[in-house]
């Protein structure tokens, strides 16, 4: 299940929860909370790990599209030597050489930049969910907080009731 769905599973536990009468408090099975939770917390590392490979398939893809650039520049080079021998081309052969090596690094460049908004996109859908995530763990740990206060305030005897 997505940490997503398992959250919302979680909200609406205790949205269903019975409420303590004259409070904004719910009662919930702690137990079955606690479980819920410990599965979200057993799905996040998953996420993690899936945020994690799509860093590496960038650091791949970078690097496939740096030596890439290195054959491109390394042919222009190439290409740029052996005009050179020929002197009525020598001044052609580094223009064409260097449009090479320009057209190498604009490409470079260009899928750096794809690759970088790529990820970014994807690490902040991320960063979007582990907020939400924390705010709703946040929230259920709160609740479970009030209720557990709720719970030990049982009267004593020797107290009268209240009149109302």
């Amino acid at each position: 299940m997505d940490p997503i769905d398992r959250i919302d599973e979680i909200i609406a536990f205790v949205e269903g929860a019975r409420q303590v009468p004259m409070s904004r408090n719910c009662m919930v099975d702690r137990g079955e909370l606690i479980g819920l939770l410990d599965q979200l917390r057993s799905e996040l590392p998953a996420e993690l790990r899936r945020a994690s490979a799509l860093l590496e398939e960038r650091d791949k893809i970078l690097d496939a599209g740096q030596r890439e650039a290195d054959r491109i520049i390394a042919e222009g080079e190439a290409e740029h030597a052996r005009l050179v021998s020929h002197s009525e081309v020598v001044v052609s052969s580094e223009h064409e050489a260097n449009r090479i090596m320009g057209e190498a690094r604009s490409e470079v460049q260009r899928l750096r930049e794809e690759v970088d908004e790529y990820v970014d996109t994807t690490l902040a859908n991320f960063e979007q969910f582990l907020t939400r995530s924390l705010a709703s763990i946040e929230r259920g740990r709160d609740k479970m907080h009030a209720l557990r206060e709720i719970g030990t305030f049982a009267p004593n005897e020797d107290e009268r009731p209240l009149p109302f």
